[in-house]
């Protein structure tokens, strides 16, 4: 990500057309490519899954992506899950990380347009995508928490994160050779204590191989609703 600044953009008017059994989203720079298939109309539980970086093959259809939309999902949430510009059918090309958090944004319009009744609201992101969705989650009112998996502490930067006091659950490989696990143990241990948690998942790499339960199980204890 290069350190990219981020802005988050002006608002954009979602009506969202079918295309082969997925959601195409106007956008400022034409449409987004989305998995919305929700449950209810009526959601009070809502998340946006954001993917790996578009130069290096990320897509909406990664394995940790549809793992993370799934566990939340099974713990009560509606989940949107999209391509970035340039990736799939979504229009434009690489934004840079300021181009993905505006994508990032009108997809969260369109997500709480269609559930007007939300009152959890979650981003979770892997990867790149977890860069782009703290800096988004922070930044918007409307999100109440967020989720970052195998975040690029060295690549992106996060100085914004002291000010964020939302909940966030970290998700790290310990055997990472692409987002090392020791940045973001100092990063987490920079943050308030009552809103930053860090969980390691033992001998996973990058890509969670041979521990997609285990990322799974995390995110469902993190997410799932308090018991009455």
């Amino acid at each position: 990500m290069g350190g990219s600044a981020f802005n988050i953009p002006a608002r954009c008017s979602t009506e969202a057309v079918a295309l082969r059994g997925n959601l195409l989203i106007p956008a400022p720079h034409g449409r987004l490519e989305a998995i919305y298939r929700p449950r209810s109309a009526a959601a009070e539980r809502v998340a946006l899954v954001l993917h790996p970086h578009p130069q290096y093959q990320g897509t909406m259809h990664n394995k940790v992506v549809s793992r993370t939309a799934r566990a939340l999902e099974r713990a009560g949430f509606e989940t949107l899950r999209f391509n970035f510009r340039g990736v799939g059918r979504s229009s434009g090309g690489y934004g840079g990380g300021s181009g993905e958090a505006e994508d990032t944004s009108v997809a969260l319009d369109f997500l709480l347009e269609q559930q007007p009744r939300a009152a959890d609201v979650l981003i979770a992101g892997f990867s790149f995508g977890a860069a782009v969705g703290l800096k988004v989650g922070c930044g918007d009112p409307r999100v109440h928490r967020l989720i970052a998996i195998g975040t690029p502490a060295l690549r992106a930067d996060l100085s914004f994160l002291p000010s964020c006091a939302k909940p966030i659950l970290f998700l790290h490989g310990e055997r990472d050779p692409i987002a090392p696990l020791e940045p973001v143990e100092r990063l987490v241990a920079e943050l308030p204590a009552a809103s930053a948690t860090l969980v390691r998942i033992p001998e996973a790499d990058h890509f969670f191989t041979h521990s997609l339960d285990q990322l799974q199980q995390a995110i469902l204890d993190f997410a799932a609703p308090p018991q009455t």
